[in-house]
Order: C-alpha cells, then sequence, then structure tokens
C-alpha cells in the first residue's frame, strides 16, 4: 500500500481526515456535542449494520461472499487511486487461472474477484485519463496494429465456424463454450483481458515516481506461483519418476495449468529474476532475488517440461554473453555445478524420453499425430488463415479426431497454430510485434537513466522473451494466455517506461539548467 501513497494522494486522504475531524469537532456547546454524539452513532451503527449484513451473506454463500466483499472494497480504494488496482491485479493475475483461485461466486460463470477489480481499475484509469490527458496514450500503435488487430479479425473469422466444430470435443466436454458468444469471450475476451492488465501496469508505471516498486507485488506472485507446485507434488506423495513419465503429463493439470503451460511461465519469471539479481546492489535484495530463483528452478524442475528446460538452458546462456561480470559467473557456475550435481535421475531421464527413436518419439507422438496431419489445413486459407481456434473445425479432426490426429484443442506448437489461425500475414505481424518489443527490451536494459533494478529487469525481460519463443516451438501460442503473465507485466513496464523518458528528460534539464 506504500507504494500507492504518494503525496498526490496524501493531500486527498488528508482532506478527508481534517472533513470527518470537522465533523466529531466539539468546541464544548451542548448543540456541537449532541452532533458529534449523532455522527458517531451513525457512523457505528452503519459499521455495524455493514459487518451484519455481509455477516449473514458469509454465513448464506460461504467464502463466495467474502470474496465479493473484498474486490468491492478493493474497487473502492481503486476509485481514489487505480494503481491500487494495479498492485492487486499484479497479485491475482497469476494465480487467476489456477483452480485455487475461485472461477464463479453465487453460480455466475465469470463472476470472479479479478474481474470486478480489473473493470474498476480500467475504469479509475479512464477517468484519470480523460482528465489528465493520459488516455490518448493508453493504447500504443505498435500493440494494437501488429498484435491486437490480427487477434480481433482471427476471431471474426473463426465466429463463422463454431457450428463446424467437430463433434468429438462436445461429446468429451474438451470445450467451455457451445455457442458463438461462447467463443468470443473465450477465444477472443479472454486472451485480450491480458493486453489490457498489461495497459494499465505501464499506465500505473508512467505516473509513478519508482516503478520498480512494482516489481515487489510480482515478486510475491512469483513465489505464490512457484510454492503452489512444489507444495502440490508434496502433500501428493507422487515419486519423481512417475511424474516424469510421459503418463502423467496431466497431473498437475489438477490446479488449473497443464505442466508445460506452468514451465513457460517459471521460465519467464526466472529470467526476471536472474538478470535482476546480477544488476541490483543491495545485499538484502540479491539474497531474496537469489532464494526466488531457487524456487522457481524447483518448480520449473516439478514440470518436467522439456521445452521449458530448453528455454531455462537458452536463458542461462544468454547470461555470460550479456552479463560479462566475473564474480557473478563464477559463482552461477558454482550453483549450476552443484544443481547439475543435485538434479535426481528422473530429470535426466525425461530429457532423454525418445532418444534413439526417431523425431516423432523425441516429440511424444507430435510429428506423426498432430503436426503432419494438419498441414494440408495450411494450404486452405494461407494468406490469413481459417480463425482462432481453427484446429477443431480442420478436416483432420472432424474425420480422424482419435484415430489419425489425437483429439487436442491446440497444435502444439505455437508457430503452426499462428499459421493456421491468422495465416503467413497474421504470423508476420505477430513476429513483427515481438521484434518490436525485444527492441524496446533491448533499449532500456543498459539505459544509464534507469536504476539497476529496472536494467537488470528489462534484461531479464528480453531473455524471458527469447526463452518463452523457443519454449513454444512444441506448445504454446503466441495469443495472450495465461502463463504468459509475467511477459506482459514486462511489455507494461516497459511501455510505462517510455511514457516517463520525456518527463525524465525535462526534469534532468531542469537539475543541470
Amino acid at each position: 500500500m506504500s507504494l500507492v501513497l504518494e503525496p498526490r494522494l496524501l493531500p486527498g486522504l488528508a482532506a478527508i481526515w481534517r472533513r470527518c475531524a470537522a465533523g466529531f469537532g466539539d468546541d464544548g456547546s451542548p448543540q456541537d456535542a449532541r452532533s458529534s454524539r449523532r455522527i458517531a452513532f451513525k457512523l457505528f451503527a452503519g459499521i455495524a449494520l455493514l459487518g451484519a449484513f455481509w455477516g449473514s451473506v458469509i454465513a448464506v454463500a460461504g467464502l463466495n461472499a467474502l470474496y465479493l466483499c473484498v474486490a468491492l472494497i478493493g474497487c473502492a480504494f481503486i476509485l481514489l487511486d487505480f494503481r491500487v488496482g494495479v498492485v492487486l491485479l499484479i497479485l491475482l493475475m497469476p494465480i487467476s487461472n489456477s483452480d485455487v483461485f475461485p472461477h464463479a461466486m453465487f453460480g455466475i460463470t465469470g463472476l470472479n474477484p479479478l474481474n470486478p477489480l480489473l473493470a474498476g481499475t480500467l475504469g479509475s484509469y479512464l477517468l484519470h485519463g480523460l482528465s489528465d490527458g493520459s488516455l490518448r496514450r493508453f493504447l500504443p500503435r505498435p500493440l494494437f496494429w501488429l498484435y491486437v488487430a490480427p487477434i480481433l479479425l482471427a476471431g471474426a473469422l473463426g465466429s463463422r465456424h463454431v457450428g463446424d466444430i467437430a463433434p468429438a470435443f462436445f461429446m468429451y466436454d474438451l470445450l467451455d463454450f457451445h455457442d458463438v458468444a461462447g467463443y468470443v469471450l473465450d477465444r477472443v475476451v479472454k486472451p485480450l483481458l491480458m493486453v489490457v492488465f498489461a495497459l494499465l501496469v505501464g499506465a500505473a508505471a508512467s505516473k509513478s515516481e519508482k516503478p520498480e516498486k512494482f516489481l515487489i507485488p510480482a515478486l510475491i506472485s512469483i513465489w505464490v506461483m512457484g510454492s503452489m507446485v512444489i507444495v502440490f507434488v508434496a502433500q501428493s506423495g507422487v515419486a519423481l519418476h512417475q511424474l516424469a513419465s510421459s503418463d502423467s503429463r496431466e497431473f498437475l493439470s489438477a490446479l488449473g495449468m497443464h505442466a508445460n503451460e506452468l514451465g513457460r511461465l517459471y521460465v519467464v519469471a526466472y529470467a526476471l529474476l536472474l538478470f535482476t539479481w546480477a544488476e541490483s546492489k543491495e545485499f538484502g535484495i540479491r539474497l531474496l532475488l537469489l532464494a526466488s530463483m531457487g524456487l522457481v528452478m524447483a518448480a520449473l524442475v516439478l514440470t518436467f517440461s522439456r521445452g521449458a528446460f530448453v528455454g531455462f538452458v537458452l536463458v542461462n546462456l544468454l547470461f555470460p554473453l550479456w552479463r560479462r561480470n566475473a564474480k557473478n559467473l563464477i559463482f552461477l557456475g558454482l550453483l549450476a555445478a552443484v544443481a547439475l550435481f543435485a538434479l535426481p535421475g528422473a530429470v535426466y531421464d525425461r530429457v532423454a524420453t525418445g532418444s534413439g527413436e526417431g523425431l516423432n518419439a523425441i516429440s511424444a507422438g507430435r510429428v506423426d499425430l498432430i503436426w503432419l496431419p494438419l498441414l494440408p489445413e495450411l494450404l486452405r486459407s494461407p494468406i490469413y488463415g481459417s480463425g482462432l481456434g481453427s484446429i477443431l473445425w480442420s478436416d483432420a479432426m472432424r474425420s480422424g479426431a482419435g484415430v489419425t490426429i489425437l483429439p487436442v484443442s491446440h497444435p502444439h506448437n505455437a508457430y503452426l497454430e499462428a499459421l493456421l489461425d491468422m495465416g503467413t500475414a497474421g504470423l508476420i505481424l505477430v513476429g513483427a510485434y515481438f521484434a518490436h518489443v525485444w527492441k524496446g527490451f533491448r533499449a532500456l536494459g543498459p539505459d544509464p537513466s534507469l536504476s539497476p533494478t529496472l536494467r537488470g529487469f528489462y534484461l531479464g525481460a528480453a531473455a524471458g522473451l527469447l526463452g518463452f519463443l523457443v519454449a513454444s516451438v512444441t506448445d504454446g501460442s503466441l495469443a495472450p494466455k495465461p502463463e504468459q503473465v509475467f511477459l506482459w507485466l514486462a511489455i507494461g513496464m516497459m511501455y510505462g517506461q517510455r511514457a516517463r523518458k520525456p518527463a525524465a528528460r525535462e526534469m534532468r534539464r531542469a537539475e543541470w539548467a
């Protein structure tokens, strides 16, 4: 909360306090004394009635009412300063897709604590943006034209094919929607909420004196996400060799995210932690970041995601190329040696899965049972694709689901998915957007006007982006997904930092004048 209690907010709270104090003021006259008692009585009576009301609601509706109450209280603070909502979103967004987070309240799907907070934060920012003129900078043009526009067009195209979806997906209840409205919500609206989250982070960072303070709730989220997998595996009692087997790939799905999704999330989180640790100067912060890296690495190992392992290795290879600090390299080298020695044999067995049996065995059947059957689909609409989720109504899926092709709802290759859904034009545009993001991260990494913490954070974001793109060869998506939350957090911070730069230059000129 100290993050948002900056000079602009404190006078407002002080004014409220003065008005309240004036209401309770007593100059000694009987009339003022009676007025003060009436105000106090009404205030405490209101608090008591509110407590009794929510207590009775919680007694009937359980924790759902508590979640809703907390969300509404949060929205009240958000109206004062939308950055309060951004802090809460950073804390909640990573776990919002897990099963430990409520996805429906009072039987209403979509009514969860996150959605009111997101809507309230966006509404509060729009009010602030209209008053100070910052609204015109809210949505950067590269983000809209290179990324959002292709997704919207592909979503509009795909909405025409909902009736053509292979019946097997409905028979086995593999989809969360059954009509056009559900398709648009699931495939277009929900993913783009991640973009809205990033834009709000950017707006908050641009209006804060020290944007690096937003990394505090991000660090808390990383600990929550890492601890979630470690605790779940420890409580389950499953042996590591069982968890590493190909038959247990769905084991972590009980948490709400597949093991491969969690692995990609941890790769980006690890990259952010590693480079921030390398740049930070304070011993306490470095120690905390080092402990966080250990937690994330342990969680990453438990996913047994080979794609994530490759992304992890790439991030560590980029570190000595971008950070030529002898002390850090020696320290990390010793840690790596100890880690390689301490890794359980199940990890090496998982990495060697399919070795010597051909590319199809190494890819866990992706080549013969997913990728090759889908190749003819590329010719149906090579320029602009067949719409988001086009694998669902592909000829290969409609005629051979479960026989010639695995009944999966995504192609297990982010680039193949982009070609199928958005065509070559869409893949080029989205690729150009990530190149734009990469250049932004790399430009901010060595920027001397930033604090060492932020410089390390942006270098880590660049490494995490490459690790994510490499891990996405065997799974994932280039469209916004829950496992990309820390990547989109970094993208939002980048846009916020770039919006701050003109003001920072003016401040430096004033200091030198």
